[in-house]
């Protein structure tokens, strides 16, 4: 269930020459005042329901579902989960160490740029080298997925 609170200034209560509220139209919504100090309005909306099932988070929830289901090897999976939680944080950790050495962090900043110079000058520059370029990606994306 997902819920939304808005606050309206006075301006958007009242509609035309009547001054009546916005919210005659709207029995069923529920609404409630404020301080009166203020001269606006709280509105709740409220939505539920099942969502769409193309959502990705879904999606992402039952493929691992379903990967874990079919499984035969449990203790495998936990491991690999388990070893993978452990790379993160080591990595973190490695990035953050060299990170805080005095003349790495600008000397990996230079080579990055240094190299980011090159692929374009190599790879983006010119119509031949583009073309060249999407053939790599093609052929490294077909291998991938074994076409």
């Amino acid at each position: 269930m997902a819920s939304i609170t808005a606050c309206l200034p006075s301006p958007l209560l009242v509609q035309g020459r009547q001054k009546q509220s916005l919210f005659r139209t709207l029995p069923k919504l529920p609404f409630s005042p404020l301080n009166e100090k203020q001269n606006c309005l709280a509105i709740v909306a409220k939505a539920s329901g099942e969502s769409s099932e193309s959502s990705t988070s879904l999606t992402v929830f039952k493929s691992v579902q379903n990967v874990w289901d079919s499984s035969e090897d449990r203790l495998g999976l936990i491991g690999l989960g388990f070893a993978g939680i452990v790379a993160l944080w080591a990595s973190v950790n490695l990035i953050t160490a060299i990170d805080k050495l005095p003349i790495i962090p600008n000397a990996l900043e230079l080579i990055g740029i240094l190299f980011s110079t090159w692929f374009v000058y190599r790879y983006l520059l010119f119509k031949p080298d583009r073309e060249e370029l999407f053939q790599i990606i093609n052929k490294s994306v077909s291998d991938i997925l074994g076409q």
